[in-house]
C-alpha cells in the first residue's frame, strides 16, 4: 500500500486518472472511476474495494469514509489525496464530491448469467444514452433484478455518467454484453427450448401490459431511444406488450419503460402462490 499527496495537474497519475473518463483508455487500462462516498460505501458493502482512493483535501470528517480508506489500505491499494480542483479534473464535474475510487472493470460475458438467480433480468438493445444505461442500473436494484443484459452497440456502462447515473446499482447489478444472436443462442439453449420468457416492450401485435401472463426467469427488453427493437428481435419473443400512451407521446423512456413493466412483472410473479 502506498499513500502520497498529488500537487501538480502535470502528475502523470493524474493525467491516467483522467483518461478514465475516455472508453479507449478505460479499456486499455480495464478500470473505471467512480465518484462519491455513497457509490463507494455501496461498492464496499458489495465486495467491491477500490484499488486506488483519491481523497480531497478539503473534505470533511466521516466514519464511512475512514472505514473506506482503512479498507482499502488493508487491500494494498493506493490512497492518494489533492486539492479540489484537481479531482475535479479527474472526474471532469466542476463541484467534485470528496472522494473517487478506481475499480477493475467487471467480466460482462453472458457466462457469468445465472438466469435461475433471479425472476427477472434486464435487457437494453442498442441502448446510446449512458444516463438511461445507469437508470436502467438503478432500476433493476429496485425491482430485485438480476442485471442487465446490454445488446448489440450499447453506451459503455463503465463511463463516468452512467455509472454516476446507476446510483450504486452498478455494483449490485450483474452487467453483461452480447451480439444480438449470442444472446438468443444463450437463452433458448442448443435444442432451441425456452429457458427464459422474453418480453418486449412493442406497439406492434402486442396485448396490454397489465394483466398479461408473465413468468420467471423474465427477461424484460427494451429498444434503442429513438428507433425501439427491431421487428426480427420483437419476433422471437415470447410476449409483446405495450402501455397506454394517454397523451400525445407515443412511447416512454426505454428506461422508464423498463420501470414499468419491471413492477407489474414482480407483482405478477410475487402473486402467484
Amino acid at each position: 500500500m502506498t499513500r502520497r499527496q498529488i500537487t501538480g495537474f502535470s502528475n502523470p497519475t493524474v493525467k491516467a486518472l483522467r483518461a478514465l473518463r475516455e472508453k479507449k483508455h478505460r479499456k486499455a487500462a480495464g478500470r473505471f472511476l467512480a465518484e462519491g462516498l455513497r457509490l463507494l460505501t455501496d461498492a464496499r458493502e458489495c465486495g467491491h474495494i477500490p484499488e486506488t482512493l483519491v481523497l480531497s483535501s478539503a473534505r470533511d470528517a466521516h466514519p464511512l469514509l475512514d472505514a473506506l480508506e482503512r479498507e482499502v489500505v488493508a487491500a494494498g491499494g493506493e490512497v492518494i489525496e489533492t486539492a479540489p480542483d484537481i479531482l475535479a479534473k479527474i472526474t471532469g464535474k466542476d463541484n467534485p464530491q470528496a472522494v473517487a475510487g478506481v475499480f477493475t472493470e467487471f467480466d460482462t460475458s453472458l457466462d457469468r448469467i445465472e438466469r435461475s438467480s433471479a425472476d427477472i433480468w434486464l435487457v437494453a438493445q442498442a441502448l446510446r444514452d449512458p444516463g438511461n444505461l445507469g437508470t436502467m442500473l438503478r432500476t433493476g436494484d429496485a425491482i430485485g433484478a438480476g442485471g442487465l443484459i446490454l445488446i448489440d452497440d450499447c453506451a459503455d456502462p463503465f463511463s463516468v455518467e452512467a455509472v454516476r447515473a446507476s446510483m450504486g446499482a452498478i455494483f449490485t447489478q450483474r452487467i453483461a454484453q452480447a451480439p444480438w444472436e449470442a444472446f438468443e443462442e444463450w437463452l433458448r439453449g442448443p435444442d432451441g427450448g425456452a429457458a427464459g420468457q422474453l418480453v418486449a416492450a412493442s406497439l406492434r401485435d402486442a396485448q396490454p401490459y397489465r394483466g398479461a401472463p408473465y413468468s420467471a426467469p423474465c427477461f424484460i427488453m427494451v429498444g434503442n431511444e429513438s428507433r425501439g427493437l427491431p421487428q426480427a428481435y420483437e419476433d422471437a419473443c415470447d410476449l409483446r406488450v405495450t402501455m397506454p400512451m394517454m397523451g400525445r407521446a407515443d412511447s416512454l423512456n426505454a428506461a422508464i419503460a423498463a420501470a414499468v413493466l419491471g413492477y407489474e412483472v414482480l407483482e405478477t410473479i410475487n402473486a402467484r402462490p
